[in-house]
């Protein structure tokens, strides 16, 4: 009997202490996992806003649909430009004083920019890459971000605005539920904050995404 006692008195501190060892690994184990999956969601984010601020600026809206925002990309380019400073004789105001340009009469200061070349959208924003063609794919997952585009009155002037998001549910599929619950709870500086992983605001001007600076590089910084 006191054999029996012993085995099961050996058997609860191993339990008790497996799940201690568990209620202390298990929230950093799910840290883990989850900075690697929102390093590649969030890489994917960027994108998409890389590819949404430049058709804003060749068509003045941002791209609602994916569709629309791939074909833009398969084909748009920018232009190459370079600025120089100029300036020539005021006629009006030289004739009407009486004054000779070459002595130093009046003269109008402008700006002419030159159009140099043309370069491929894709190329300078995604080197040569062809993954903006699967940008809208949630790293992971099955599952694509949702994109919304639209415009904003702010004070009576309208300004263009985007969304693309994921649920954090989507993301962190698989991992314990009681984690994933607190994780869509986060409200702080070092946290991606809220329930969704997002770039952009349907409610605001702003074309950041919810993440901290330690999921950017020194180039997104």
């Amino acid at each position: 009997m006191k054999l029996i006692l012993q085995i099961v008195l050996w058997i609860l501190i191993i339990f008790l202490g497996y799940k201690l060892y568990q209620s202390i690994i298990g929230p950093v184990h799910f840290n883990q996992e989850k900075e690697e999956r929102y390093k590649k969601v969030i890489a994917s984010l960027k994108d998409i806003k890389a590819g949404e601020l430049a058709f804003q600026e060749v068509n003045g809206k941002f791209a609602g649909n994916f569709d629309s925002l791939v074909r833009f990309l398969d084909t748009a380019e920018f232009a190459i430009t370079a600025r120089r400073d100029t300036s020539y004789p005021d006629q009006a105001k030289n004739k009407a004083f009486g004054l000779d340009p070459i002595k130093g009469g009046y003269y109008i200061e402008d700006v002419i920019i030159d159009t140099l070349r043309f370069t491929s959208v894709k190329d300078s924003l995604y080197q040569k890459s062809d993954r903006y063609k699967t940008m809208m794919n949630v790293p992971g997952t099955d599952a694509q971000f949702e994109l919304k585009a639209g415009k904003l009155d702010k004070s009576g002037t309208l300004y263009s605005v985007f969304e693309a998001k994921v649920s954090k549910d989507v993301v962190l599929q698989g991992l314990d539920r009681d984690l994933v619950s607190q994780e869509k709870q986060v409200n702080s500086v070092d946290g991606v904050n809220g329930p969704n992983i997002k770039v952009g605001s349907m409610d605001e001007v702003n074309t950041s995404g919810n993440w901290p600076k330690l999921y950017d590089t020194v180039k997104d910084k």
